[in-house]
């Protein structure tokens, strides 16, 4: 796919851009958390549509699962997931590196990670699972992405 750093300065600059662009209210109200991911969702939508066009169809929610750890991931941040589960582990986020370890950064991280769960949600649904993703940060650069699929 891209290179690393242009990946990160742009996610970056999306971040800053729609933060800028907003109002107050919006930020108050958490809509710039939602917008980001949106975008990644359909970004994710578009993105996985391409890594799958030749792949044959999956067999069951697993494989699906292990295809979005293993190639989507590593698609994206040229590497795999840490932790194949439930709860998806990433030990060295790497759009959280560049923020510094403390816990002065908690607060920043939600609008770090919001398009990244947009992008798996999108990628979910364009594989016909509706989804709600959502990540954790106990230390930081480490995350924790929870996937929880919805039966229709």
């Amino acid at each position: 796919m891209a290179d690393e750093a242009p990946f990160q300065f742009l996610h970056s600059e999306l971040i800053q851009y729609i933060y800028k662009s907003a109002d107050t209210e919006d930020t108050e109200n958490g809509r710039n958390i939602s917008k980001l991911e949106n975008l990644g969702c359909r970004v994710g939508q578009g993105l996985i549509e391409r890594l799958t066009k030749d792949a044959p169809r999956f067999k069951d929610e697993l494989d699906i699962m292990k295809f979005i750890c293993k190639d989507f991931w590593t698609c994206l941040f040229k590497k795999q997931i840490d932790n194949l589960r439930t709860n998806h582990q990433d030990s060295q986020f790497r759009l959280l590196s560049h923020l510094s370890a403390g816990k002065q950064y908690l607060d920043y991280a939600p609008k770090y990670l919001a398009f990244t769960c947009g992008l798996v949600r999108g990628a979910l649904s364009n594989l016909g699972l509706r989804s709600v993703v959502t990540a954790e940060i106990s230390d930081m650069p480490a995350c924790k992405f929870q996937v929880l699929i919805q039966k229709m």
